[in-house]
């Protein structure tokens, strides 16, 4: 079921995505050499506690944890360790769901530990801005697939990487996952239209070799890359309006100034 939001509940969205892009922008001082990935994980839970915010991923479907921290050829869902030490150059994809008074935000960012290199600089800058580009085709009016096939093309023609396949973006709110699927590739002009008052996550996930994933971790969760290269992810929640899209998790003003919502 596609649940249309009122703009009151859109900004309570808001709310809610303000938090979660502030825990991500604290990562930016947390993650370092050195620290092993279950200090992520305390410093989401202590930072939602601090503002009043549930993390909605605990006890869904049985999972544990606040927050995924994938690292390197990890898709997604990879869980906070503490035994996972991260090093320079590992790349680090964090994902989450806040809860802020009912109201629902889903963010993944993507992190380098220490120093980056030119492979890894490349891949994420092509991963957001796949992210922007299928942002952008979030008009009303539009169709699902108008976001997907934009993703696809640039990260799998014009750029040669591999869009995955497996795992998806979604309706959000008022649950963590509902109607309807956002594939992040297919064929324009296709799939369910764009309503105003929608709410949705665009999440894509590339990979530097192809888009195949892995899924037999003895945990039962994390996803890697079938060829062992590095994965990245950027998410963002978005409310489709009729002033085009909106982005509720934004952590840069500036760069997402034409994305805000007015206040």
């Amino acid at each position: 079921m596609i649940t249309l939001k009122s703009p009151r509940e859109i900004k309570e969205m808001q709310k809610s995505g303000q938090i979660l892009a502030g825990m991500h922008i604290g990562l930016r001082d947390i993650i370092k050499p050195g620290i092993s990935s279950w200090e992520i994980e305390k410093f989401a839970r202590k930072y939602f506690k601090e503002h009043d915010a549930i993390a909605e991923q605990i006890g869904f479907e049985g999972y544990k944890y606040a927050t995924c921290v994938s690292v390197n050829d990890e898709i997604c869902h990879g869980f906070p360790r503490k035994n996972l030490i991260l090093k320079d150059g590992d790349l680090v994809k964090v994902d989450t769901v806040v809860n802020y008074h009912g109201a629902m935000s889903d963010s993944c960012w993507s992190y380098v530990v220490g120093k980056s290199t030119p492979e890894i600089d490349r891949l994420m800058e092509v991963t957001k801005n796949a992210l922007y580009l299928g942002i952008e085709q979030a008009q009303v009016g539009n169709r699902i697939g108008d976001i997907g096939a934009a993703i696809q093309h640039y990260v799998e023609d014009e750029n040669g990487y591999g869009d995955v396949r497996e795992f998806i973006g979604h309706g959000i709110g008022p649950t963590m996952h509902e109607s309807p699927n956002v594939p992040h590739y297919g064929e324009a002009g296709q799939g369910v239209r764009l309503k105003e008052g929608m709410t949705i996550t665009i999440e894509p996930m590339v990979n530097i070799g192809g888009w195949e994933a892995e899924m037999d971790d003895p945990n039962g969760w994390t996803a890697r890359t079938a060829d062992g290269s590095l994965s990245c992810q950027y998410e963002h929640t978005i409310a489709i309006t009729k002033d085009g899209p909106k982005i509720l998790t934004s952590q840069d003003p500036e760069r997402d100034k034409k994305y805000l919502l007015d206040d």
